[in-house]
């Protein structure tokens, strides 16, 4: 008995030795190395000062061209079979909120749509696109840049992507645990239909295009917007920015950003619905009898605010009161017909993953590599539109660091706007104070540690600079 005693404990002593190593290769303190002292800075400091050389040191202002298009999103359901070309599937996802657990859409309260605004001016050129839709996949971007790479030939740079982060549009676009929590079962063909969409709608913004003059603005929206992360103790982003061009021949675009989850629609919610930016854009629609385009502004922390109601109730409440105060800011915008356009690009050197199990430890990068869909690099855009640029992010940004570019912005004499959701997703980038707050955005969902918030800053600053 004492022989089989002996034998129990070795086996045990040997299973602790074998938890202990698993558990050291597995975990490790979180990486909090100041970002100044790494080679993936350096690395996009270079590119990023190669980029700017190469932009014209004094661009005159030019003859505006301009032109728009849309393509419906909204899948045809319930099909015998699915034929991703045309957008008909037995059955879709929504992506947004995991509570969901990848049922199935149960049908369409508004449609869901790609829009695309192009403008020209000295030879240089710029597609906005905004989809209706929680993200766009790298998969979808990749796919989608290659095809206008081929035809007309329209370089990285200049395809401008966002989405207006409905929670309630096309999901089945993710491979993995996680991408498949928040958009159900992958789906190999959505990709194929997003990707159809996002080109037909680029290609016929380019393919109307014509004389124009172009106009920017924004407006503040106090109490539209709230900081979730931390309430009053931070900072709220309540600026609208707007874009508005008209076409010689007659009609009118308006791009909008807004730093406002599209979260009034919760997850009970099984319609497709383009939540509050959706009703904003056809309320816009309705009253210039042109197209309206919305892109999520830095909406990380940052929610709706809305009245009492059903759920569609306060979406109409949210999106008619924006609606209304655009409209009203377009009519009293200068609009002109030359500009100074210029457009640039730069593929960014990521720090290692760091996805946390408690405040100081993290997942081993090699390990996280398997749960996240994260690549080592990523990409961040700016487009300058006379003394305006926007900025396009692959996350969900911060709006409290929005704030604080804006701000660095206005004293170099220009205007600020930074979008989310770019064509990447590399989860949230928050300030680096709130960093060892626990919950959703700063332990779940900030995957690449807490130099994030403190290098994309500076990336950006030099951008706006350098444009």
């Amino acid at each position: 008995m004492r022989r089989g005693l002996r034998w129990v404990f070795r086996i045990l002593a040997a299973l602790v030795v074998l938890i202990g190593v698993a558990v050291v290769a597995l975990v490790s303190p979180v990486d909090d190395r100041p970002y100044l002292r790494t080679a993936y800075h350096s690395n996009t400091v270079v590119r990023l000062n190669a980029a700017l050389a190469s932009l014209p040191t004094a661009p005159e202002r030019q003859v505006v061209k301009a032109g728009w298009a849309r393509v419906k999103l909204t899948p045809t359901m319930g099909t015998a079979a699915d034929a991703p070309a045309k957008g008909e599937f037995r059955w879709v996802p929504l992506a947004g909120f995991g509570a969901r657990r990848g049922a199935p859409a149960e049908g369409v309260h508004d449609d869901v749509w790609v829009k695309a605004l192009a403008l020209e001016s000295g030879g240089r050129r710029v597609v906005f696109v905004g989809i209706d839709a929680l993200i766009v996949p790298r998969e979808v971007s990749e796919a989608v840049a290659a095809e206008l790479g081929r035809s007309p030939g329209l370089r990285r740079e200049e395809l401008y992507l966002g989405a207006t982060h409905t929670h309630s549009s096309v999901g089945g676009w993710g491979e993995g645990v996680v991408a498949e929590a928040f958009a159900g079962d992958f789906q190999p063909g959505v990709r194929t239909w997003m990707t159809h969409c996002l080109v037909e709608a680029v290609r016929g913004a380019l393919a109307g295009m014509g004389s124009a003059e172009v106009a920017v603005g924004s407006f503040r929206a106090p109490g539209q917007v709230r900081n979730r992360l931390v309430g009053e103790a931070g900072r709220v982003d309540d600026e609208f920015s707007l874009l508005a061009v008209k076409k010689a021949e007659g009609g009118t675009a308006v791009l909008g950003a807004f730093a406002a989850h599209a979260t009034v629609l919760g997850s009970g919610n099984r319609q497709f619905s383009g939540d509050y930016p959706g009703h904003w854009a056809a309320e816009v629609e309705k009253a210039t009898g042109g197209m309206a385009v919305f892109i999520a502004g830095g909406v990380g922390s940052h929610s709706p605010q809305t009245g009492a109601g059903t759920d569609f109730e306060r979406v109409a409440g949210l999106g008619s009161r924006l609606a209304l105060e655009t409209v009203g800011r377009v009519s009293q915008m200068k609009f002109q017909s030359q500009v100074e356009l210029a457009v640039a690009g730069i593929e960014v050197d990521l720090p290692p993953l760091n996805p946390r199990v408690s405040d100081d430890i993290r997942i081993r990068p090699w390990a996280a590599e398997k749960l996240l869909p994260v690549r080592p690099t990523s990409f961040l855009q700016g487009v300058r539109i006379g003394d305006t640029v926007w900025v396009s992010t692959p996350c969900d940004f911060s709006g409290e660091l929005a704030l604080v570019l804006k701000e660095h912005a206005q004293s170099r004499g220009r205007r600020l706007t930074v979008t989310s959701f770019n064509g990447d997703y590399i989860g949230y980038v928050i300030p680096t104070k709130y960093y060892h707050l626990g919950g959703y955005e700063p332990q779940t969902m900030s995957f690449h540690g807490p130099a994030t918030a403190d290098y994309f800053e500076e990336l950006i600053r030099r951008l706006v600079d350098g444009i």
